[in-house]
């Protein structure tokens, strides 16, 4: 009985150390799993935002590659007068002149020439009648202008219209299509970087559509969104932060925040259609009101953000300014507020490119408007780029589909700009306590 007791004992510690050795063998496997389990949810998100960026990109990059025609047009002194120079048709002088160069003559009822003019923007029309216009007396010389290419054509060059597919389910039948190989061969057709869509505006013909009405919007709108939200953020949360008593008010003030951060924007476009619209009369889709809406919005972030940078900063500093007979308001803008400044700044950027790419407020207050100029004013009706990406989308022409694309790439440019100075700004000036 001895000796079994004696084996049991002995036997005991291995089996412990065998339980022991087997639940860390589990442990490590848990722990190996978890690993795995996080690197393939990076891996799955990358992938996601590889696909919506590379689906972007091959979308949008033809936008940026612009084909142009380039043709001598006589300004016939029989179709132009010198008393009456707008009223001229310059569109069929293009049609007439490229047809010239073609071979090949009009019919009695147009059809042909309105088939060409189908391949030619209006902007070659306008290039004369602006050199004309200021220079009467190229009326019964040739002037040569270069200009865009139809929408359509410019597709066709892209390889967005094949000749493969039916006649039937193009826009362009095979005689335009030869048009423009006959056009090509001669040399009278050129490629290059699509300088016009960032110089332009909004234009109902895709080919001279472009993003600087949108873009001066933007930056206007968010000049009078920093103007407000930032200093009235930043003295709020100071204020909460440290001169605010301490008690249910308060209490109550800071759940309303935090409440307000997660509110959904088209709320702050309903109220901003009723109160800044509606009551206060601020003009209708302009910068004004699309910067007091977004301001509104970036509020309770700025708030939200200056605290925590507040709240950062190390008691001590606090307390070294007052030991030495600093007042409490001095101690918190000569002392603590530059310190907390990085933050700060980082807050507010990051609320500022949030709010740059908000469209839901804005179409609640009339942003949706075709605007083709830029907005010379804050108080002018204006557009900006997340409304011009919604309006082209719901477009019906095709040639609008890949500038909404493109005009996706310059907005998420725009972003990652603004998200890299906030980067830049808290490695510069953050300080490690």
């Amino acid at each position: 009985m001895t000796d079994a007791a004696h084996s049991k004992s002995a036997t005991a510690p291995v089996d412990r150390r065998a339980a022991m050795a087997e639940r860390l063998k589990r442990r490590r496997a848990q722990e190996t799993r978890f690993r795995w389990y996080g690197r393939a949810v990076i891996i799955v998100a990358l992938s996601f935002l590889a696909i919506l960026l590379g689906r972007i990109a091959l979308q949008g990059y033809t936008t940026f590659v612009d084909y142009r025609i380039t043709v001598p047009v006589y300004v016939d002194p029989a179709r132009v007068d010198a008393a009456d120079i707008v009223g001229a048709n310059y569109d069929q002088l293009v049609a007439e002149a490229v047809l010239a160069k073609l071979g090949e003559q009009d019919d009695e009822f147009g059809r042909t020439s309105g088939k060409l003019k189908q391949l030619m923007s209006s902007d070659l029309g306008f290039q004369i009648l602006d050199q004309v216009r200021a220079d009467p007396s190229l009326i019964g010389k040739t002037v040569t202008v270069t200009g865009p290419l139809g929408a359509d054509a410019g597709l066709y060059f892209k390889g967005e219209i094949a000749r493969e597919t039916p006649e039937a389910d193009r826009k362009l039948d095979n005689r335009q299509l030869a048009w423009l190989d006959r056009l090509d061969q001669q040399g009278l057709v050129s490629s290059g970087f699509n300088v016009s869509f960032l110089t332009k505006s909004d234009s109902t013909e895709p080919e001279q559509a472009g993003v600087l009405g949108a873009v001066v919007g933007s930056f206007m709108m968010l000049i009078v969104t920093a103007a407000l939200a930032v200093p009235i953020g930043m003295l709020a949360a100071v204020y909460l932060e440290e001169f605010a008593p301490k008690n249910r008010w308060t209490d109550l003030i800071e759940v309303n925040i935090n409440n307000l951060a997660a509110v959904p924007s088209i709320v702050y476009g309903l109220l901003g259609l009723a109160v800044f619209i509606n009551w206060l009369a601020v003009p209708r889709s302009s910068p004004l009101v699309g910067g007091l809406v977004l301001a509104l919005m970036s509020l309770p972030t700025v708030i939200i953000a200056t605290r925590a940078a507040l709240k950062a900063v190390p008691p001590s500093i606090r307390e070294a300014a007052l030991a030495v007979g600093a007042s409490k308001t001095q101690t918190v803008f000569h002392h603590v507020l530059p310190l907390a400044m990085p933050g700060v700044m980082t807050g507010a950027i990051l609320s500022l490119a949030h709010a740059l790419g908000e469209t839901a407020p804005l179409l609640m207050i009339g942003m949706v408007s075709f605007v083709p100029g830029v907005p010379g004013g804050f108080t002018e009706s204006a557009t900006v780029l997340p409304v011009q990406v919604f309006i082209w989308e719901n477009a019906s022409e095709r040639a609008f589909h890949e500038r909404t694309a493109a005009a996706i790439i310059v907005l998420l440019v725009f972003m990652i700009l603004m998200n890299l100075a906030a980067i830049l700004l808290r490695r510069k000036f953050e300080r490690r306590w």
